[in-house]
């Protein structure tokens, strides 16, 4: 879409035409980036919203139906407030997530609270109002998260019983199928199949040049590093939440609920939390050990991998501490009662009877939290090693050089790697309707 896009120059072809002879909407601007960012994260609302609907009760919707309500007044009054909470957390997940954002923002030239957090303190070298500004973006989020508790006060939302039957299916005709296949089909065309078909292009035309043994090793950094983070998350994950089954306490929960609350602080900020401390804690021992041995340690936490995947850990440890205390809720606590009778301790416990129960549950946890370490760029670009480079890196690096077609086999592997987990979630969101017989 912009000046020397395939749209753009494909319409300067055809009819003739030069620079300013048309008028064509700017995309590099806060338009464009407000529309790019609702074509990436609509999934966020889309998937939260389909579960809710599909655990609805059916024989809710049947009595509103009989006491004379059309269905548009049906899906308003009735449907629609049911899922409010799930449709309400994905509306927060996408606002963390433009928050958080730094790639796309900086590229369309939109200054945000991230790109002035880099800013500040690669621009201007100064920590401390860096800090200043993540600490003001926190409240901010901070403020989010508790507009929404306040907005739900004492309502609770709950569904008739567990047996339901199917969804009836309603064929729609004439101006509303169309309709309604145009609002499936556009968000679906405009944010997956039209860019991924360009970069694929794009992909064919340079792979001669880009897939290398660069690119390979850049690939190898970022699939290890997300490996490693992923199961890092998931054993800290998988322990708080048998922890917070075991001891119940308010003091457990308390931690465990401010231990899940990385995923709603930006990348930049954790990293920004992570790097003075731990670069504090290495100038300390640096300078003790000069002092005592005149020797000297150097760096041996900030600028490690050791550094970025702790806050990797912190960012991303609620998607797996949800997925798994989501898990062990359907385990029923008297299976742990038998195995304790049994004379097995509670390790013993979690080895041998929830984690073979939570397969599943702790596949899925692996692999959101893999593919969101793939793809997490400002934590990366402020903690990763020198020299050090990963897929995300790599493909902001070449775009901010407008090297758009050399940056599309970095972006194209970083998609294929995110269409696994969407498609088993999809198929589990599917059987998540349990059927009348």
């Amino acid at each position: 879409l912009d000046f020397a896009g395939p749209v753009q120059g494909a319409l300067r072809e055809l009819f003739g035409w030069g620079y300013g002879d048309y008028w064509f909407p700017n995309v590099r601007s806060l338009s464009g980036a407000i529309v790019m960012l609702s074509l990436v994260l609509y999934p966020y609302v889309y998937l939260l919203a389909r579960a809710a609907f599909l655990e609805q009760s059916v024989c809710v919707l049947e009595v509103s139906r009989t006491l004379g309500a059309t269905p548009m007044h049906t899906f308003l009054r009735v449907a629609l407030p049911m899922a409010r909470p799930a449709i309400v957390a994905g509306l927060l997940l996408a606002l963390m997530e433009t928050l958080a954002d730094y790639g796309t923002v900086q590229f369309f030239g939109v200054s945000t609270f991230t790109t002035g957090i880099f800013r500040t303190w690669f621009g201007l070298g100064d920590a401390v109002a860096a800090a200043q500004l993540s600490a003001l973006l926190m409240t901010f989020v901070f403020m989010l998260i508790l507009l929404e508790r306040w907005s739900r006060l004492q309502a609770r939302y709950h569904e008739t019983g567990a047996r339901m039957k199917s969804l009836p299916r309603h064929r729609l005709e004439g101006w509303r199928m169309a309709v309604g296949l145009a609002v499936c089909i556009v968000p679906l065309a405009f944010g997956f199949l039209l860019p991924a078909g360009q970069l694929l292009a794009w992909v064919v035309r340079t792979a001669g040049r880009m897939l290398d043994a660069d690119f390979l090793r850049i690939t190898g950094n970022s699939l290890v590093l997300a490996g490693s983070a992923a199961l890092v998350t998931l054993l800290v994950g998988l322990f708080m939440a048998y922890g917070k089954r075991l001891h119940g306490d308010r003091l457990v929960q308390g931690a465990v609920r401010v231990a899940g609350m990385g995923y709603a602080i930006p990348g930049t900020v954790i990293a920004i939390g992570v790097m003075i401390p731990f670069a504090w804690l290495d100038n300390t021992v640096d300078a003790w050990m000069r002092a005592r041995f005149d020797f000297s340690t150097g760096l041996l936490l900030s600028g490690t991998l050791a550094a970025l995947l702790f806050a990797y850990m912190v960012r991303f440890l609620a998607v797996a501490l949800q997925t798994v205390e989501a898990g062990l809720a359907k385990i029923r606590p008297g299976m742990d009662d038998a195995a304790r009778s049994l004379g097995l301790g509670p390790l013993d416990v979690l080895k041998k009877v929830h984690v073979p129960m939570l397969r599943g549950s702790l596949i899925t946890a692996m692999l959101l939290v893999f593919v969101d370490v793939l793809k997490e760029l400002p934590a990366t670009l402020v903690l990763r090693p020198f020299n050090f480079n990963t897929l995300a890196v790599r493909t902001y690096e070449l775009a901010a050089d407008e090297r758009l077609a050399d940056a599309a086999s970095a972006s194209l592997a970083i998609v294929l790697a995110g269409i696994i987990p969407v498609i088993l979630l999809s198929q589990s969101l599917s059987r998540t309707r349990i059927r009348y017989e």
